[in-house]
């Protein structure tokens, strides 16, 4: 029989960051992986404090920032690498509408560290009226980061590559076939709805897409791109465009509308010709009042839920997890905001 801490179900944001907190804090632990891509080893990687669409900022973003920097900078010190690309976020504007309303969010407080006030043109795109800078945006080096920390419980013995059976955990015994566990974390995005403990956790599956293109004509590529969607370069030559919200449209294949929707957006930011690479598309989990889900079972207190992180996966994972992590350990009360009882 092993004996260890924590048991992670999930292979996401929520899950690896969460294994990073206890990796800072000497817990053993092992995680459960199936292996196949989440939605968040298929997602941009986005590290953005401001909604674009109202230029207007959330709960706990400058907080949630900091903690995501600090973060990254002690996962550096297991694997080798920090995976923050400073890659600001440009807003293209659609008028001078737009940029009016910009100026006038930046002297509001709570935006003014984030919205520059100085207007930039950019290179090779249509920009007419010009893009406003997202101070303190960046980007996370999606692929290396989730490669490199798998790599990581791999040598440690902690990766466990399989689908985690629910009908094998016995509660009262705190064990699961083999492994003894003081507590297990489940992390899952939509694959909570297949968890017996948790499947009435109320979180909405939005798809996105995105495509991954190759340009004909050379753009900028220190900065994010933004008018409909965000548009930045990846490996070998491509650029990432991307992503669709769909709530509707909820079948395991891709969309041939979302990906006219993408063609045309990127069209219209982008004057030259492109070919599409390929497409990707994965299943969010989503909360009606846009706060994470977060806590324990009603009736098995060892039993934890980290789910409902939308399109913020690494603000919200990161954060959060610390969050889970301090209330297990240290008795600090959750946030009623994405507190699991709200719900009750």
């Amino acid at each position: 029989m092993k004996n260890v801490d924590y048991i992670i179900v999930g292979d996401g944001y929520a899950a690896l960051f969460f294994a990073h907190q206890l990796i800072q804090n000497d817990k053993s632990f092992v995680i459960f992986s199936e292996g196949r891509k989440s939605a968040s080893q298929v997602s941009a990687g986005i590290i953005n404090p401001v909604v674009l669409k109202k230029f207007t900022t959330f709960w706990l973003a400058q907080e949630q920032i900091d903690i995501l920097k600090k973060s990254l900078d002690e996962i550096q010190s297991y694997t080798g690498k920090n995976y923050l690309i400073d890659t600001p976020i440009h807003r293209v504007f659609h008028d001078e509408n737009e940029q009016k309303l910009w100026l006038k969010k930046s002297d509001n407080e709570d935006l003014s560290a984030f919205l520059d006030k100085e207007f930039q043109h950019l290179d090779g795109i249509n920009n007419p009226f010009n893009t406003g800078k997202v101070n303190q945006s960046a980007r996370l080096n999606v692929s290396d980061f989730f490669n490199d920390f798998f790599d990581y419980f791999k040598r440690n013995e902690q990766l466990i590559s399989e689908r985690f059976d629910y009908s094998q955990l016995n509660i009262s015994e705190s064990a699961y076939k083999d492994v003894s566990f003081k507590h297990i974390i489940f992390c899952e995005g939509m694959g909570v709805k297949d968890n017996p403990y948790f499947s009435d956790i109320a979180v909405i599956p939005n798809k996105g897409h995105h495509i991954r293109v190759k340009l004909s004509e050379a753009i900028q590529s220190n900065v994010t791109i933004k008018k409909k969607h965000f548009l930045f370069p990846v490996n070998n030559g491509l650029y990432f465009y991307g992503g669709t919200y769909d709530r509707e449209q909820l079948h395991h294949h891709i969309d041939d509308s979302a990906v006219e929707q993408l063609i045309k957006g990127l069209s219209e930011v982008y004057p030259h010709d492109f070919e599409v690479s390929e497409i990707n598309f994965g299943f969010r989990p989503t909360v009606r009042d846009r706060r994470p889900i977060v806590g324990h079972h009603s009736s098995h207190k060892n039993l934890y839920v980290i789910n409902g992180l939308g399109a913020r996966g690494i603000l919200n994972g990161c954060y959060f997890s610390k969050s889970l992590y301090q209330f297990i350990e240290e008795g600090t009360p959750l946030p009623d905001e994405v507190s699991i009882s709200r719900f009750k």
